[in-house]
Parts: C-alpha cells; sequence; structure tokens
C-alpha cells in the first residue's frame, strides 16, 4: 500500500511540475554492432525530439516467433516492435501475430516525392514486413593458420575440407543456410537446391554432408559469437552476418578475411506486433515513420556494412562515420563481392520452418 501511494504521489509531484513521466518503447533486435547501428541512426536522433519515449531494447529477436506466440497465448503484449528476418515475418503475419502494413500511409515518402511502396519496391515481402536492410550471412577465417601452409579457402566448399582447412568451424544452430550450403557441396544445383530439400532423401542428403564436419563444429546463435571466437582462435573459420565481420576485419583490426562465396542474401525489418493498444501504437507507428525515411536508413549504412532497403538510401551512403573509409565496397551487394550468391528463399523457409527446425534439433541431437 505505501508503495502504491508512494507511486501516485511522485506522479502527482511530476504532474504539478509539469514533468511528463517518458512512456517506454521496448524495442527487440539482434545486439552486437547491428543493433548499436540501429540506436545511432534511428533511436539517438529519435529520442532528441522526443524526450515523452524512454526506448529499451531488448536482444531476443532469435527468439522472436516463439516468444510472440508465448505472449498472444498469454493475452500480455509487451514488446512494441520487433526487428525480424523476411521468412519470421512471413510467418508472424500468416499466424495474425504481426500488424499488416500500408507503406504509403504508415512509411514515409521518399524525398522527391516516391511513395514507399515504390522506393521499397520487391522487397515488401510480406504485408507486415518493413524493411531495413539487405544482409548477407557468409564466412569469416582467420588468415593466419599456419597449418593451412599459405592457402586460404576461396569457395563455400572449403568449409567441408577438413584436410586441406583443418580447425574448427562455427556454425549457426538452425537448419538455414546450412542446409542449402551442404547440397551446394554435395553436387545440387543452385536453380534445385529448394526443390531437392523439399524431399525427405534430399532434406538425408543435406544432413549427412553436415555429418561429415559435425564434429569440428561449434555451433552458434548469436551473430556476435563467431567474430568472438574467431578473434580468440577457437575456430578457424566460421558463418556470420557480413555486418558482424566487417565490424572484426575494419573496427578491431582482426587477421581475418571474407569469403563471399555463395553468401546468402536476407533482408531484415521491423514488425509491429497485433494487438497493441491505441497509444503504444502511435507511438511505435510514430518511431518506425521516422526510422525507415529515406536518411536514416541511409545513416545506419555509416555503422555497419548492410544495405538499406530504400533505393532512395543507396545514393546517400558515404563513409564510415569514425573510420572514414567508403562503406559501398564493403556491401553485400557490391558486383565484387556479389560474385557468386545464393539467393534465400523467404517464403519456402516460412512453410517448412518449423518442420526442418524439429529435424534439426533431432539431428543435432544424435
Amino acid at each position: 500500500m505505501k508503495l502504491k501511494t508512494a507511486i501516485l504521489a511522485t506522479s502527482a509531484i511530476a504532474m504539478m511540475s509539469g514533468t511528463a513521466v517518458a512512456k517506454d518503447m521496448t524495442i527487440v533486435s539482434w545486439g552486437g554492432a547491428y543493433q548499436s547501428s540501429q540506436k545511432k541512426a534511428y533511436a539517438e536522433p529519435y529520442a532528441a525530439d522526443h524526450s515523452d519515449i524512454n526506448i529499451i531494447w531488448d536482444e531476443s529477436s532469435n527468439e522472436a516467433v516463439a516468444k510472440l506466440r508465448a505472449m498472444n497465448e498469454a493475452g500480455n503484449i509487451t514488446w512494441d516492435l520487433v526487428d525480424v528476418v523476411a521468412s519470421d515475418a512471413i510467418r508472424l503475419c500468416d499466424e495474425g501475430l504481426a500488424l499488416e502494413i500500408d507503406p504509403d500511409e504508415d512509411l514515409a515518402a521518399a524525398p522527391d516525392g516516391t511513395s514507399a511502396a515504390d522506393d521499397f519496391g520487391d522487397l515488401l515481402v510480406s504485408e507486415c514486413f518493413i524493411p531495413q536492410i539487405v544482409y548477407s550471412t557468409t564466412f569469416g577465417y582467420r588468415s593466419d593458420i599456419e597449418a593451412w601452409n599459405g592457402k586460404e579457402p576461396e569457395t563455400v566448399c572449403d568449409v567441408f575440407d577438413t584436410e586441406t582447412f583443418p580447425g574448427k568451424r562455427s556454425l549457426e544452430k538452425r537448419p538455414i543456410n546450412n542446409m542449402e550450403w551442404a547440397l551446394l557441396c554435395d553436387g545440387v544445383a543452385k536453380d534445385e537446391v529448394y526443390d531437392v530439400l523439399e524431399t525427405e532423401e534430399g532434406q538425408e542428403r543435406a544432413f549427412a554432408k553436415l555429418d561429415t564436419i559435425k564434429d569440428d563444429v561449434i555451433w552458434w546463435s548469436a551473430g556476435a559469437e563467431t567474430p568472438q571466437l574467431l578473434a580468440d582462435k577457437e575456430v578457424v573459420i566460421g558463418s556470420t552476418y557480413n555486418g558482424r565481420l566487417f565490424s572484426l576485419i575494419e573496427e578491431q583490426d582482426q587477421p581475418v578475411k571474407m569469403l563471399w562465396d555463395a553468401q546468402v542474401f536476407d533482408l531484415d525489418g521491423w514488425i509491429i506486433p497485433a494487438g497493441l493498444p491505441e497509444d503504444r501504437l502511435a507511438a511505435v507507428k510514430d518511431f518506425v515513420k521516422f526510422a525507415t525515411d529515406t536518411q536514416r536508413l541511409a545513416d545506419q549504412a555509416k555503422y555497419i556494412s548492410y544495405g538499406p532497403a530504400r533505393a532512395s538510401s543507396a545514393p546517400l551512403v558515404g563513409k564510415h562515420a569514425d573510420l572514414g573509409i567508403e562503406m559501398a565496397p564493403h556491401m553485400p551487394t557490391d558486383p565484387a563481392n556479389a560474385k557468386n550468391t545464393f539467393l534465400y528463399n523467404y517464403e519456402w523457409w516460412a512453410d517448412y520452418r518449423d518442420d526442418l527446425d524439429a529435424k534439426f534439433q533431432a539431428w543435432l541431437s544424435q
């Protein structure tokens, strides 16, 4: 009772003094260098003009689908805005857990008047998805491994060659990307990967290929883990998001190089959870409109090497805010880096993710 009285008294004093109590807005992201780039490009400029909003960051994006399902079941949505990959956005939208967006009403037009729908174009892969970046999952490797006798990996299939390139690898603890790379390196043509992976035989084939390196793999769940494992020499090669590797190589000056071969292009962006009360919904929509405008998406590229999702942002990408280096050559979309890419199938994974997640976890436990 005393606590309740104290809270009421504090509120009354704030009201009488003309000081508004800031409203909390919980934003969910991935942590690390990526979340830091969001803070600098979006949140800090927004907070400078919105003292009534207190942004709280949660680093649970890798568990977003499961947690939003649980929140919905409990009838208690505690998140206001969630950063997810495109396939998860499609799943959440299909299940009614994400709010449908009208791009031309909810998002800012480009500076020249181009509508948001046209500016984002084909990257609007779901009615609930608000794209931020184009990124890739690819490999980084240490360039100082004596046991490699001066050789360096040139293709993604060198990850499976433990004789030429001995040492521990790091792979993400989920089927996405790993299954595709396994089939590519087992001789499946790039344009046939998902047709093969749709079959029981194709899935068994992918697991069999992964079996060849399973004993040499350290599995990661958070994007920051592979850069740390590489820096600590606990692995010699590992997959992660290209922006994390950029930070490791350019900002931390580690003896690590990028292996762009068969990098997997993907999209990352926001979803607004369905069922928010009107006041929270209005606040988060205002933030999203600001955070996804042309300038803000271009500004994010000052801090991390991900390509902005708006066409109008690309010409504004310049130099790194601290290093002063041109960022364009470090983007996954740069022609020199995109000679051999693998296009991630969002809709396929939205359909097969739950089933393959279960099979992958069962395989890991064997």
